[in-house]
């Protein structure tokens, strides 16, 4: 499932440090696990790999046989963690070249996490004339760019079908009860999946939210809820050999020896869109009230060309964690060449695997002589149950570290200061008296 070796920090900070953390650890979960914490209302994720709904959960599995019976594209439209989890998943499990491979599944486009026009243009062509449908991703509707994308897009949809048609090719996941998309898939009849009330959208790829997308891939979701679940009983004890706790006390003793950004990489290159996910889930829940670690990524090997110069030598701010998948789908024999000018024929007879886990090895041993730390989280291999394993870990880890921290790991006051400011210089209505203040200020 997943493991973790925090053995290459301790040259940064003693073992008895991190050691020293487990008191703080245990009040930090006994906060979580107790509901007794700021953001106590949104905490339906630590449960629900076990307590989702199954009526539903069959549902997700019906709609997404329905989309790949009659559709050869999906366009997921939503924002942040309405489409960051699914994304990530996707490319993780079926690759990042997901839609030019050949496949019995529809192609999957995302769309609403941008304003961009000729992002928009491109998936409009992209998608041709071809059948498709859409998943709009919204509790309120009301989001700038998931909102305007839809509208888009649901033009495209009713030009092509005509509206009665069009309702029957969108789903809407949005709030089970109130809010501008609800209101309209109800009055329009679209198939209605619920973002739940007490998981945050950073939290929610295990609901409705990413699991449609994830489907309609045809990832085994099943498998992913079952990896996941099995994750949150191992990892739901109370103990410093429990590696969520052990991840936590390594980067939070790392942060207060003035380690504050952190580094998520791996050696897959379809491991990115994981990264990104990451980086909203840290980011959100520990990037408040002036402190937190700040979320990084690289993609080795292609990244020690590059930021690996800085990594090395630049400014010691940083720590990595390194997710590692110890098994791979196959395997590559690298040959002989009779000229040998590339001087390889050292490795000769070698899998490819050997030598990219030897460079793992060798980058960490020089990132430590250089003063990065390093955690390596070990996964046994890309699939859906190791993923739903490894999306429970960086899940729980997270709300544990943002309570050690001292702050709500659960709401993200600051991202609403760019939307007001938006808003006003747009002309929304009610934001004329900021608008013309910012317009001065321009």
């Amino acid at each position: 499932m997943v493991n973790v070796d925090i053995s290459s920090i301790y040259g940064a900070v003693p073992q008895e440090t991190v050691a020293a953390m487990e008191p703080r650890l245990n009040a930090a979960y006994d906060t979580l696990f107790s509901g007794s914490g700021a953001g106590n209302d949104f905490l339906g994720w630590l449960h629900l790999p076990e307590n989702y709904d199954k009526e539903e959960f069959a549902r997700i599995q019906k709609a997404a046989k329905k989309i790949q019976s009659d559709s050869q594209a999906l366009v997921v439209i939503g924002i942040g963690g309405s489409y960051l989890g699914a994304r990530a998943v996707v490319d993780l499990i079926k690759s990042p070249n997901y839609n030019l491979k050949k496949k019995d599944t529809p192609d999957i486009y995302f769309a609403g996490n941008t304003l961009s026009t000729d992002a928009v243009l491109e998936t409009l062509e992209l998608i041709g004339d071809r059948d498709f449908s859409i998943n709009i991703i919204s509790k309120s509707g009301t989001t700038t760019e998931p909102a305007v994308s839809f509208r888009i897009f649901k033009a495209a949809l009713e030009a092509k079908y005509g509206k009665e048609e069009a309702a029957k090719r969108i789903y809407a996941t949005t709030d089970k009860a109130r809010g501008a998309l609800k209101g309209l898939a109800d009055v329009e009849g679209y198939e209605e999946f619920v973002v739940p009330d007490d998981v945050g959208g950073r939290y929610s790829v295990l609901t409705a939210v990413g699991l449609l997308p994830i489907a309609v891939a045809g990832i085994d979701i099943e498998a992913l809820m079952q990896g996941a679940a099995d994750a949150m009983n191992a990892f739901s004890v109370k103990s410093m050999d429990n590696p969520v706790f052990q991840y936590v006390a390594a980067r939070n003793a790392l942060y207060e020896a003035g380690k504050s950004v952190e580094i998520l990489g791996s050696y897959e290159p379809s491991f990115r869109f994981m990264t990104e996910w990451w980086k909203q889930l840290y980011g959100e829940s520990e990037g408040k009230d002036l402190k937190g670690i700040f979320p990084a990524s690289v993609e080795f090997t292609a990244d020690l060309h590059s930021m690996g110069q800085f990594i090395q030598q630049g400014s010691r701010i940083m720590f990595e964690t390194i997710v590692n998948f110890q098994k791979p789908h196959g395997e590559v024999v690298i040959g002989e060449d009779a000229d040998n000018v590339d001087g390889l024929n050292f490795l000769a007879g070698k899998n490819l695997k050997f030598v990219c886990d030897q460079a793992m090895l060798g980058t960490r041993l020089a990132h430590v002589d250089g003063g990065v730390p390093n955690i390596v989280v070990n996964v046994e291999t890309i699939d859906a149950y190791n993923t739903g394993a490894l999306i429970y870990f960086f899940e729980l880890a997270c709300g544990i570290s943002g309570y050690v921290l001292g702050v709500n790991p659960f709401n993200q006051p600051g991202v609403e200061a760019y939307k007001k400011n938006m808003f006003g210089l747009l002309g929304k209505p009610g934001y004329e008296e900021l608008g013309a203040e910012l317009k001065a200020r321009l």
